[in-house]
């Protein structure tokens, strides 16, 4: 009962100074709603970075290869360069924990159908390039096995070349002609639309299927061959590039890192000319749960100092509170009222305004997915250039909220209270009765 009647006169009493009281509340609420954003916003950042690693899948190696530096490239002639036919072969041959491999050469190339015409990307893959890309088909088929032995001339377009070059007929069945090489290839399926995948951590660059036209990768090789010209002023550099990449998965996500360490020394003869890069997905997955560990600590660091300052408002007005009630304390010791009595009157004052305003950071960390939904969309509306320039995790990011963290922000919040309510509660116990009795 004693209980009770403390928590109502410590609502009466903050109730006579309603402003003060919602200014000090207001701090704890800022505080509790940014442990609970910026859990939300690194978790949804974390599990995008997981997705795009994910999507490369535990059990993959990814072997690609780069232009090597300036100074290493032969200055007369051609530069052979990269991954060869013949170390894709090695590789599956000797390394016994490889379960399948897929070997990518893409090149640059004008695709035309009648009057439309536009720049996209020729890859020459195998059937099993939509499986380990994700690569869903709409209409039609991807390639087959038949169709690469046969080093046939059919090609799949990607949702957008489709709707580039064909907008209103059916491209199935329809012939579309490369005139840099003077070929006509038959569309026989088209994708269904898929997101690019941003560039991760470095290793990997972004991928974006939009302006794809798949192709046999027999048919590549013996129409287009290896030779690459670029055209820089009126000269022209040749270059020889015989696979762009090789994807390889293995047995089981065990034997990835091995198998990787295999490969690097199977491959050790790039070192001298660094044309070459390897990926291991399942490493970057273990790197990205160990950042989305350190972004949460650094997110908690930041609303922890915001719980500090809330904490820090807590005291200031309790120490005011405790000066302008000096006369009410002396008259009740006076009365009887032990110092415990007193400590525990201010220290529910204070657990009052920390549970109100935990209570309410709570609700407002609620709203973290739509108010950045609409930021987001004000600023996609107000400067979309700007905004397409942001990295993809900025402008594609869903805050996840954590559930774990709402008891854990109202206990922080009732800690907040209660800490930085000890130090003014145990200062009007100390008080004297007269001294505070004669206190005008």
């Amino acid at each position: 009962m004693i209980w009770l009647r403390t928590i109502q006169l410590s609502i009466k009493n903050l109730g006579l100074h309603p402003l003060r009281s919602m200014l000090t509340v207001l701090g704890i609420l800022i505080g509790i709603a940014s442990v609970i954003w910026a859990l939300a916003i690194t978790k949804g950042m974390g599990d995008e970075a997981r997705k795009q690693v994910e999507s490369l899948g535990a059990d993959t190696i990814i072997v690609r290869s780069m232009k090597p530096p300036a100074e290493k490239l032969s200055t007369q002639g051609i530069t052979p360069y990269g991954l060869s036919r013949e170390e894709f072969d090695m590789l599956v041959r000797t390394i016994s924990t490889i379960k399948s491999a897929i070997p990518i050469r893409e090149v640059r190339r004008k695709i035309q159908y009648e009057s439309q015409t536009l720049d996209g990307r020729l890859v020459g893959c195998t059937p099993e390039y939509a499986d380990v890309n994700k690569l869903k088909v709409a209409r039609g088929h991807f390639l087959t096995e038949a169709e690469g032995f046969n080093r046939d001339t059919s090609c799949v377009l990607a949702h957008k070349v489709a709707e580039k070059l064909f907008p209103v007929q059916d491209p199935i069945g329809k012939r579309i002609y490369m005139p840099e090489c003077t070929d006509f290839y038959t569309v026989v399926g088209i994708l269904e639309p898929k997101t690019a995948s941003a560039a991760i951590g470095g290793s990997l660059s972004a991928q974006d299927y939009s302006q794809d036209v798949y192709i046999p990768i027999q048919t590549l090789q013996q129409r287009i061959g290896d030779m690459i010209r670029r055209q820089t002023g009126s000269s022209f550099e040749y270059e020889t590039l015989e696979l762009n990449q090789i994807t390889l998965r293995v047995n089981g996500v065990s034997d990835v890192k091995r198998t990787a360490a295999l490969i690097e020394d199977a491959l050790a003869s790039h070192n001298r000319m660094e044309d070459i890069s390897i990926s291991v997905p399942l490493e970057l997955l273990e790197q990205a749960r160990t950042q989305q560990v350190m972004y949460m600590v650094l997110g908690l660091f930041i609303a922890a100092i915001s719980l500090g300052v809330g904490g820090i408002g807590i005291m200031n007005i309790m120490l005011a509170t405790v000066t302008e009630r000096t006369r009410e304390i002396g008259i009740r010791r006076a009365l009887g009222a032990k110092r415990s009595d007193i400590v525990r009157q201010f220290l529910i004052e204070t657990s009052v305004l920390s549970i109100f305003g935990g209570l309410s950071g709570i609700l407002i960390g609620f709203l973290c997915g739509p108010t950045i939904n609409v930021v987001r969309a004000f600023a996609a509306w107000y400067s979309p250039k700007t905004f397409a320039q942001l990295p993809d995790v900025i402008r594609d990011v869903q805050p996840q909220i954590l559930f774990e963290s709402i008891p854990i922000a109202f206990y922080i919040s009732l800690a907040v209270g209660i800490l930085f309510g000890i130090y003014p509660a145990m200062r009007a116990a100390k008080m004297s009765p007269i001294e505070a009795l004669r206190h005008e």
